[in-house]
């Protein structure tokens, strides 16, 4: 017998989005340690690091995160016989994924920072990786951010996808609560605000930071790296 999709349902929703929240941040600040590495990798002199960075990247921005979720959670254990649950297997995925357009990103971040910087810092003989903690990267982080944020709210919205695999979150919450009240039109534009309401400040977060960094520095600056 189904049920109406009332308040005690909307709360089983509502109290979902911990779960999203709780991804979506566990997997942006691994795959912001995970892409700082792969944009210094992706910086380094050596070819062969630049090489396994390019190598990475293209992977995982050119594959859907659903296939990557796919592989974590049965390809590991059809393969390798590692069994994974739903909540290591997404964070995992995301983890990979937010990796690699977070390392893309502080890649073309570090690169805007001008040659003159590091001209300077060996004029005051300070080493690579010296200059790269002292002298570049705080400027890099400054122009990064906005792009930074950005993504995040792209990472919250591709959490839903976690739902595929029966990780609950508020797009699993909202199938189960049409399956016992089947009504989708009243479920899932609720999923939707809720969605909305995660995201549209950071949205609006972003392009203050956006415009904030382009009255600093001149404007202009932020279109070859955001491209």
């Amino acid at each position: 017998m189904s049920r109406d999709f009332a308040w005690n349902e909307f709360v089983f929703v509502l109290l979902a989005m911990r779960w999203t929240i709780l991804l979506s941040l566990v997997a942006f600040v691994a795959g912001a340690l995970g892409g700082l590495g792969i944009a210094l990798l992706r910086t380094a002199r050596r070819p062969l690091w630049r090489a396994v960075a390019i190598g990475y990247i293209q992977f995982f921005q050119g594959t859907p995160v659903l296939m990557q979720l796919f592989f974590f959670y049965y390809g590991l254990a059809v393969l390798f016989a590692i069994r994974l649950d739903p909540w290591p297997a997404v964070t995992l995925a995301f983890t990979c994924y937010a990796a690699a357009f977070l390392g893309e990103i502080w890649r073309g971040a570090i690169q805007a920072v001008g040659a003159g910087q590091w001209d300077a810092a060996r004029s005051l003989a300070l080493g690579r990786w010296t200059t790269l903690r002292k002298v570049v990267l705080p400027q890099a982080l400054r122009i990064a951010i906005p792009a930074t944020v950005g993504f995040l709210v792209q990472l919250v919205k591709s959490t839903s996808v976690a739902a595929l695999i029966g990780f609950i979150e508020v797009t699993r919450a909202g199938q189960l609560m049409v399956n016992v009240t089947f009504q989708p039109l009243r479920v899932f534009p609720v999923v939707a605000l809720l969605y909305f309401a995660l995201c549209w400040p950071l949205s609006r977060l972003s392009r203050r930071l956006e415009r904030r960094l382009d009255s600093r520095l001149g404007g202009g600056v932020t279109a070859g790296w955001a491209a």
